[in-house]
C-alpha cells in the first residue's frame, strides 16, 4: 500500500499546506492539510475537494488515478470554504458531476457559490447509494462543528470519511498514523480538539456514539492524518475531551504590569508544585492563545490573574479569556487574583469572565495593591491549596 492508498481502490487526492500559520485566529505552527478522498467503482466518487487556491492540484491529483470526464459524484460533506472552496473549479471542470449533500449543506454552498447549474442530489442520515462494488452511507452530524456537517461511510472498508472530526492542522509527507510519530498527531488532535470542538459537546457526544455504533478501522478526516492503526486511541481521546475530563492539572493565567501579578502567580504556582499536583504557569501575554485553551481543555483548576488597567482587566486577559469563553470549558473550578493601584477592576473583571463561563468559583478574587506584601503572599498560598484541593477532587 502506497502513501496515497487508503484502502483498495480508494486514495487520498488532497493538498498539504506546508506554510499556513493561522486558521482564522488559532496558531497553525506545523502547517494543515485539505484531504480530499477519490473511490474508484462503477460509478467514481470523490469525497470533498479543498481550499480554493489549490484546485488545480486537486485536479492534477485527480488524473493521476482517472481522467476528469470520468468522475461521477462528489460528496461535499462540510461546506466551509477549507474544503468547498475549490468546488466550482473542480465542477466546471467535470460537467457531468452530481454533488452529493445534506439539505444544509446546499443551503449553505449557494451563499457562498454560484450553484444554479450543478446537478445535486440531497440526501440525509441513513440514506445509501450504491457506486458499484462499493456503497456510500450517509451520517449527518449537526453542530460538528457547523450546521451542515456530515460523515460518509464506505462499510464494505469500514472506512468513514469522518470530516473535520478526528482531524489535526499538521502537515507532514506520511499520510497515516503509522508513517508520524504518533505523539505529534495526539497532540496535534488534542489543540485541534481544544480549538475547534470544545464548544460543542453534546453535537460531538453524538457523533461519537454514531461512529462507535459503526466500529470503522479507518478514519479518514478532512485535516491531517489518517488513522488506520490507533483507531482506538483517537476514540477515546474524543470521549475524554468532549467532557472536559480534567487530568489532576492546575493551570495558572496571568498578565502582569510591574511583577506583583506575576509575583502573586508565582506564589500560586510554587504552593500547588510542592503538593505535587501537576502545574502550569502561562504568561498570557507570551503564549498564543491556542496553547493556552489547550492547556485549558483538561485542567481540573484555573487561576487567571490580571492588574487593573484603566478599572478593568488587561487587554490581553480580555482577549485569552473572551476566546476561552466562546469554547464553552465544562467542569471548571478556579478564582480571579491580581493587584491594584488607587482603582480597583481588574480581578474583579476577570471574576466576571468565570462567572459567566459557569466556573466552580472557589473563592472571592485574591487581591493586593500595589506590590504584594507578605500578608498578601500568605494568602496566595492560601488560595494555591483551594487549587490543590480542586484538582484532587480528580485525582
Amino acid at each position: 500500500m502506497n502513501e496515497t492508498q487508503v484502502a483498495d481502490r480508494v486514495n487520498w487526492v488532497g493538498y498539504v499546506d506546508w506554510s499556513i500559520r493561522d486558521f482564522h485566529g488559532y496558531e497553525t505552527t506545523r502547517g494543515s492539510s485539505y484531504n480530499a478522498y477519490l473511490i474508484q467503482d462503477e460509478k467514481n466518487t470523490l469525497i470533498d475537494t479543498v481550499k480554493g487556491p489549490y484546485a488545480d492540484d486537486l485536479l492534477r491529483n485527480i488524473q493521476r488515478h482517472i481522467t476528469l470526464d470520468k468522475l461521477d459524484y462528489i460528496v461535499c460533506n462540510h461546506a466551509e470554504p477549507d474544503h468547498s472552496g475549490a468546488l466550482p473549479v473542480v465542477m466546471a471542470s467535470c460537467p457531468q458531476v452530481e454533488l452529493i449533500c445534506d439539505a444544509k449543506c446546499k443551503a449553505t454552498l449557494e451563499r457562498y457559490y454560484d450553484i444554479r447549474h450543478w446537478k445535486i442530489r440531497v440526501v440525509k442520515s441513513g440514506d445509501s447509494i450504491s457506486i458499484g462494488a462499493y456503497s456510500l452511507q450517509f451520517l449527518e452530524t449537526p453542530m460538528a462543528h457547523w450546521p451542515e456537517s456530515m460523515a460518509t461511510y464506505l462499510p464494505e472498508c469500514k472506512l468513514l470519511f469522518s470530516m473535520d472530526a478526528f482531524g489535526q492542522h499538521y502537515a507532514t509527507s506520511g499520510r497515516f498514523d503509522d508513517s508520524v510519530p504518533l505523539a505529534v498527531v495526539l497532540e496535534e488532535a488534542k489543540i485541534y480538539y481544544a480549538n475547534i470542538l470544545m464548544c460543542y459537546e453534546r453535537p460531538v457526544n453524538n457523533a461519537l456514539d454514531a461512529v462507535k455504533s459503526l466500529a470503522p478501522e479507518i478514519l479518514a478526516p478532512s485535516h491531517g492524518i489518517i488513522w488506520r492503526t490507533q483507531v482506538d486511541k483517537i476514540l477515546s481521546a474524543y470521549a475524554d475531551w468532549s467532557v472536559c475530563k480534567a487530568d489532576r492539572k492546575v493551570v495558572i493565567l496571568y498578565d502582569t504590569m510591574w511583577q506583583s501579578t506575576a509575583k502573586m502567580a508565582h506564589t500560586l504556582y510554587e504552593t500547588v508544585v510542592d503538593s505535587g499536583v501537576q502545574c502550569k504557569l502561562i504568561s498570557i501575554r507570551a503564549t498564543h492563545i491556542t496553547d493556552i485553551v489547550t492547556e485549558c481543555l483538561d485542567a481540573a483548576a484555573i487561576a487567571v490573574g490580571s492588574p487593573t488597567l484603566n478599572q478593568t482587566l488587561m487587554p490581553q486577559v480580555a482577549a485569552a479569556l473572551t476566546y476561552l469563553m466562546g469554547l464553552k470549558p465544562s467542569g471548571k473550578s478556579g478564582f480571579a487574583f491580581g493587584s491594584y493601584g488607587w482603582g480597583k477592576g481588574g480581578p474583579e473583571a476577570v471574576n466576571e469572565y468565570l462567572e459567566k463561563m459557569k466556573f466552580n468559583i472557589l473563592r472571592e478574587p485574591l487581591k493586593c495593591q500595589y506590590a504584594p506584601d507578605e500578608q498578601a503572599l500568605a494568602a496566595c498560598r492560601e488560595a494555591g491549596g483551594l487549587l490543590v484541593k480542586a484538582a484532587e477532587l480528580v485525582g
